[in-house]
This record gives C-alpha cells, sequence and structure tokens, in this order.
C-alpha cells in the first residue's frame, strides 16, 4: 500500500517520539508498504517554523534530506491537486490538511493521519 504520512506524523517519525502509535509503527516499518511525503507538508513546516510554533522547530532542509534517505518518495504539488482540493468542502479548516487529502485522492493513496477531523470525510483516510 501506498501511504501518505501527514505532517504531525512526520514530525513524530523524525523525532522519533513515543507518540507514533504502535498501528502507525507498524505501518511504517511494514516492507510492503510504500512510504510518501509530500511537498505541501514541508511547506506547512516552514511556515509554522517561520511563526516559532514550538511542535514546528525543525530544519526542514535536513527533514527532506533524511526521508529521502530511508527511501520515502517526494509528492509534489501539481495543478490537479489544486482542483481537488477546491472540489472538498470545508470540513476541516486546516487548509494543508485538505490539500494532503486532495493529493491522496488524485494520485490514489492512503492518507495516514492522527487527526480525527480528517476522517470526516470521504476519502482514502486512515486514522492511527
Amino acid at each position: 500500500m501506498r501511504l501518505l504520512l501527514d505532517t504531525q506524523l512526520l514530525l513524530w517519525v523524525a523525532r522519533d517520539t513515543d507518540r507514533l502509535s504502535k498501528k502507525a509503527r507498524d505501518l511504517i516499518e511494514s516492507d510492503s508498504n510504500s512510504l510518501v511525503f509530500s511537498s505541501v507538508s514541508l511547506w506547512e513546516i516552514g511556515i509554522k517554523h517561520a511563526l516559532r510554533r514550538p511542535d514546528f522547530i525543525v530544519d526542514i532542509t535536513m527533514l527532506r534530506r533524511q526521508l529521502l534517505l530511508h527511501s520515502y518518495e517526494e509528492l509534489n504539488l501539481i495543478s490537479a491537486h489544486t482542483i481537488a482540493f477546491a472540489e472538498l468542502r470545508p470540513k476541516h479548516k486546516d487548509p494543508f490538511d485538505r490539500m494532503l487529502l486532495a493529493q491522496a485522492i488524485c494520485e490514489q493513496l492512503t492518507l495516514v493521519t492522527s487527526d480525527d477531523v480528517l476522517r470526516r470525510y470521504d476519502g482514502p483516510v486512515l486514522r492511527v
């Protein structure tokens, strides 16, 4: 299965935190899954880092390098994703999360998240 990790999960993976659930760890460590990260997540981290949000203090250049080193696939934002985003109802106020969902829909990925609000959408969302 191809899994798109949301921004929060990427940060938890990078910090090797105990906040990752067993289910999330099992999915991430399974050889049968391909892991994907979005440039949208790096954009979100960069913006929130600049706002001095303590939970987003991370070097995004190093994060990207480490994700690629560990065989994560990078997904860049394209116009088809923005069109899918525009078609999503705003059940979730965070535009970054909605864009990740739009990317998952377009690219036939499963969006892995710890966010309960994303489960309100019909779509490929896996809550861990």
